[in-house]
């Protein structure tokens, strides 16, 4: 069967889409009432809230599909503040045209997906309006971090160390052979990494700042951690994880790994006296398995070596994505170094 706009007209279709795929598959005890609003448990902690949108094109793809990207996007972002990720909203915006087998299975993702991370998707909301089959989903994310925890981009510092979750590119290689119909064995990275982040922070290392590799790739995600925290980021190419699928990608496309998204992989600052140990829980979980200490964080600022603009030692070949990629005044920059 296809959306009509009729099932998002509030009537007897749209009660029926409701029971069937999406209470269905997301039940639990404070959905099924079914209120207006969730009505959740006193949660210990300081609470973290976050919320983000998710298209993406083709919806299903190698490793993941966009059910699985907007969980693990929502979670992510709240392991990325030190946060344990509770309770999730799930809103859809359904074009006409799209299969109701897809969007169940796009929902079961969700649900798998949630399950695996020990999240509870608690509330939702459907429209429907006319399109061509598409699929958009917005989530927000609730989650608890101790009193006291300080994990913020404003507090790296020089002396941490730098380590990169796993390899980088995964995720944009994967949708782009996807669109070009190109037969690769690449798959998405996208997953949920908060359980491989508890386990860091369990073990009590002293985490300054962790950010999740998305839209940008790490030159972006690097240069907003520089800027926010006046320190520079020295990365060492030659450390830096890729896979060899994506480098040849990178290289018959003429793309960068260093500007390339990705869905499951992070950016950790730790002191660099804690970086091995760190490196050895990460490299533990089957998400952090390709980890790698792969630069520091050293004192410095952009306005030392020419203001408004990155210094001639970044125009090279490990650094040229730098100034392509962001040509604006900040206050430091990512050193790619050979």
């Amino acid at each position: 069967m296809k959306i009509a706009l009729r099932h998002g007209a509030g009537g007897e279709e749209t009660a029926q889409l409701i029971h069937d795929i999406f209470a269905f598959h997301f039940q639990n005890e404070i959905l099924n009432r079914m209120e207006d609003a969730a009505v959740l448990p006193e949660m210990k902690g300081v609470p973290i809230f976050t919320s983000d949108s998710f298209v993406v094109e083709p919806l299903f793809f190698p490793g993941g599909d966009i059910g699985k990207l907007s969980v693990c996007g929502t979670v992510n972002d709240l392991a990325c503040m030190g946060a344990k990720p509770l309770y999730l909203t799930a809103s859809f915006i359904l074009e006409t045209g799209l299969e109701t087998e897809a969007l169940e299975k796009v929902v079961a993702s969700m649900a798998a997906t949630a399950e695996e991370a020990g999240v509870t998707i608690v509330a939702g909301d459907t429209k429907v309006v006319e399109g061509n089959g598409g699929l958009y989903i917005n989530t927000a994310g609730i989650g608890v971090r101790p009193v006291g925890c300080g994990i913020s981009a404003e507090n790296l510092q020089a002396g941490d160390a730098i380590i990169l979750t796993g390899t980088l590119g995964d995720h944009h290689a994967t949708i782009l052979t996807q669109r070009l119909e190109m037969e690769t064995a690449l798959q998405s990275d996208c997953a949920p990494l908060n359980h491989m982040v508890q386990a860091v922070l369990d073990a009590g290392v002293a985490v300054h700042a962790i950010r999740d590799i998305t839209r940008g790739g790490l030159a972006t995600v690097a240069n907003e951690l520089a800027e926010a925290s006046g320190c520079r980021i020295n990365l060492e190419e030659e450390k830096l994880p890729v896979s060899e699928a994506v480098k040849g990608l990178s290289g018959i496309l003429g793309l960068d790994s260093l500007t390339m998204g990705n869905e499951g992989k992070m950016l950790m600052a730790v002191p660099e006296q804690e970086a091995e140990k760190a490196l050895s829980i990460l490299q533990k979980n089957k998400y952090g398995k390709d980890a790698a200490i792969a630069g520091k964080v050293t004192e410095g600022s952009l306005s030392a070596d020419r203001p408004g603009q990155f210094p001639q030692s970044t125009a090279t070949a490990g650094g040229r994505v730098a100034e392509n990629l962001l040509k604006k005044n900040m206050r430091i920059y990512c050193q790619l170094r050979r």
